[in-house]
């Protein structure tokens, strides 16, 4: 086999976690699999898989290979659709990635209506509540709710997310309503640990803020738990704005302390194509840019 091809199988073993399963992926035997990952490995004179009778693992080298074989190869693909007159009809597989509970709620209707209107197009999307780094893991598309570091990779603002307080209707009624943040450290409060580290709510006022230590006795990582039991009338939590609009719209949840809220975090669309952008991928890049600037979950 060539060098691509050899790349191809060790993408696919890695990916499938075996020789038997990439091989009748690839429609070949599992003796050319292990032949082609052997090869490559002599070539590069590094070892890139653990093999042990029952599993088969990644080296650190092989982490690493992993993610520039499945870039190259990807650019290898679309050199070869450019080449063919194909690079402005967006066609082909992304992936993309964004926070399990804004996917839910803001990007997958999008990301389904791209389906409709480009029906050459299939997305791979992966929702989940950590940051996932888009060359290593493979991403196309990435929706970030935060501030960006300094990076390569292209962003769009699309947007902001405020940070509210909330309580339900019933909970105000028996303990009262906070007028200052000072006030929190009266009432039963739901920490979702994600957004507190150290445990301390911040909010505007004064050159540097104020902070609030909480006592906080529930402490969750799951936005859907700290707003189901704020609904059911058991204290007040912190959360983004976007994740509360159908409790709010209901009546269900009210907001406290807005004159205190810290700063709104942005929310950005970037990709991995520095260069010469894909069809597919700037096909749903601004289809995402378009719809969330419009969207009533975000502010300006």
């Amino acid at each position: 086999m060539d060098r691509l091809q050899t790349m191809s199988v060790f993408v696919r073993v890695a990916e499938e976690g075996g020789f038997a399963a990439a091989a009748r992926r690839l429609n070949i035997s599992p003796p050319s699999a292990t032949r082609a990952v052997s090869e490559l490995e002599a070539r590069l004179g590094a070892r890139l898989l653990h093999r042990t009778t029952r599993s088969l693992q990644l080296t650190e080298a092989g982490q690493r290979y992993l993610a520039d074989c499945r870039r190259i190869l990807s650019e290898v693909a679309e050199a070869d659709r450019h080449a063919a007159g194909v690079h402005a009809t967006p066609s082909g597989r992304v992936s993309m990635s964004a926070s399990v509970l804004f996917g839910r709620m803001v990007v997958a209707p999008i990301l389904l209506d791209v389906l409709e209107d480009y029906p050459q197009i299939s997305i791979s999307a992966t929702f989940v509540d950590r940051v996932i780094h888009l060359m290593e893991d493979g991403i196309d598309i990435a929706v970030r709710i935060a501030e960006l570091p300094d990076s390569s990779l292209p962003a769009v603002r699309v947007g902001s997310v405020r940070r509210v307080l909330c309580a339900a209707p019933d909970y105000l009624a028996a303990r009262g309503r906070p007028l200052v943040p000072a006030d929190l450290l009266g009432h039963a409060t739901i920490d979702l640990v994600n957004f507190s580290p150290g445990g301390e709510w911040t909010f505007a006022g004064g050159a540097a803020g104020e902070r609030v230590r909480l006592r906080s006795r529930f402490l969750v990582n799951n936005a859907d738990t700290a707003i189901a039991a704020v609904v059911a009338g058991r204290g007040i939590t912190r959360v983004l704005s976007y994740m509360v609009t159908p409790q709010l719209q209901a009546g269900a949840l009210e907001l406290l302390l807005e004159d205190f809220e810290p700063p709104a975090v942005p929310v950005h669309v970037l990709h991995k194509e520095p260069g010469q952008t894909s069809a597919r991928v700037r096909a749903i890049v601004d289809y995402l840019v378009a719809r969330l600037r419009t969207d009533p979950t975000l502010t300006g």
